[in-house]
């Protein structure tokens, strides 16, 4: 039996999307690593627009790679949008602010145009 996908990524151009839903897994940030590698190798900066829907958090194995990955990349992101839909994911875009030098924004669900329009401004 396959397992379904936590992460749905759509790359245009030096901004990467993720959809994040269920939960996390290392396997997941496994996954996502080779492809934003090549973004940073081709922009040097790039943005990202992370949207939570249905998302239930990480694996203790998933969280420990996403503060790895956080850590080696503190310097590669300009603008970092989370778009989410319950009050711990708000919670999240003060938390990542701690990994990064991106200027990060949070934005609900149906504002997603708006973090489209921040990400491209």
């Amino acid at each position: 039996m396959k397992s379904t996908p936590h992460v749905d990524e759509i790359i245009h151009g030096n901004i990467l999307e993720v959809d994040l839903h269920g939960r996390l897994t290392r396997v997941d940030y496994e996954d996502l690593g080779p492809a934003v590698e090549r973004m940073i190798q081709r922009h040097g900066k790039i943005n990202v627009l992370v949207t939570m829907h249905d998302f239930d958090g990480w694996s203790s194995g998933a969280l420990w790679e996403d503060l790895k990955w956080e850590t080696k990349h503190f310097s590669d992101i300009e603008k970092l949008a989370i778009v989410g839909e319950e009050e711990w994911h708000k919670w999240m875009t003060r938390f990542c602010n701690v990994f990064t030098n991106a200027k990060v924004r949070y934005f609900t669900l149906d504002q997603i145009d708006e973090a489209h329009a921040w990400l491209n401004g």
